[in-house]
């Protein structure tokens, strides 16, 4: 069983920068792909950015692309989101997720999950 936490979330003006963290329990993170999914507030879950095992390779979705960098260390265990030129539409309860796989996990199924961190970006 992996437990995800999630924490770093806020209020921040538009414009402003946040590192979102997501601390990993159970299971060697080292085994697992991993993601950001966010859900704005009256929508659903969206995918927000996906780092495979090793974090050689990531994938952003193209609201986040250049804004947005994911990263990992495994020997620590953590998995990380840093947010930088924030606008008021990233806000969202930003939730963190682990799957086994080699590659990329992009689907929202399957997998465990964080309760998520709210961030709040005001205009």
């Amino acid at each position: 069983q992996v437990r995800l936490a999630e924490s770093g979330g806020g209020l921040v003006d538009e414009g402003g920068s946040l590192t979102l963290s997501c601390a990993v329990s159970g299971r060697p993170f080292s085994g697992y792909a991993a993601a950001w999914w966010r859900q704005p507030p009256g929508k659903g879950r969206e995918f927000v950015a996906s780092i495979t095992w090793s974090g050689a390779t990531a994938y952003y979705a193209d609201s986040v692309e250049g804004r947005f960098t994911i990263s990992r260390d495994n020997d620590k265990n953590m998995l990380y989101l840093e947010m930088k030129s924030l606008k008021p539409e990233d806000t969202a309860v930003y939730y963190c997720k682990a799957e086994e796989a080699l590659v990329l996990v992009l689907k929202e199924d399957g997998g465990y999950w964080g309760q998520g961190t709210r961030v709040t970006v005001s205009s």
